[in-house]
């Protein structure tokens, strides 16, 4: 997909995820044999249920209808939310992952593994899980020592909100 094709179709699209509470965070039109699939992946801080993907899926295919955006010939739209993995690229991605086990690239080679306890403007501070019963670690990164960062799925991780409730 050319730039242009992927700033216009940014332009057109962004105020209409935004005007749903939303984040427009990706755009990408793929071709498949004949078939053209144009994917709209959106977020916000508070995640988006079926109903708000649903809600704005009309409102994207509504607007492309009306215009010549995605040219003459026939494509599939689908809108979705970024996966349980995804990677972090922009602060807010940071600020939404806080409480979330992190694998990091760093910069100079290697990487990390942690628990993001917090983001502020200038980096992250984390938890870095202890090895061999040892305790967790205090650890700071600066954005700048980040060469990617992906969020890591966690199986039978208590929820915290969950376990603060249960000391209550």
């Amino acid at each position: 997909m050319s730039t242009t094709q992927s700033e216009r179709l940014r332009e057109l699209l962004e105020p209409l995820v935004s005007s749903q509470g939303l984040d427009l965070e990706e755009i990408e039109v793929d071709s498949v044999g004949r078939k053209r699939v144009l994917r709209v992946v959106v977020d916000s801080d508070d995640g988006a249920d079926l109903d708000r993907i649903a809600d704005v899926s009309r409102a994207l295919s509504a607007k492309l209808d009306e215009t010549d955006a995605m040219g003459a010939g026939e494509y599939t739209l689908e809108v979705g939310t970024p996966g349980a993995e995804r990677e972090l690229k922009e602060h807010r991605h940071y600020v939404r992952a806080t409480d979330r086990l992190v694998k990091f690239q760093l910069t100079e080679g290697g990487e990390l593994i942690a628990r993001i306890l917090k983001v502020d403007d200038e980096g992250v501070d984390l938890e870095v899980p202890g090895v061999k019963g040892r305790k967790p670690t205090a650890r700071r990164l600066a954005f700048e020592e980040i060469a990617k960062a992906r969020v890591q799925v966690e199986f039978g991780r208590k929820n915290q909100h969950a376990e603060n409730a249960e000391e209550a």
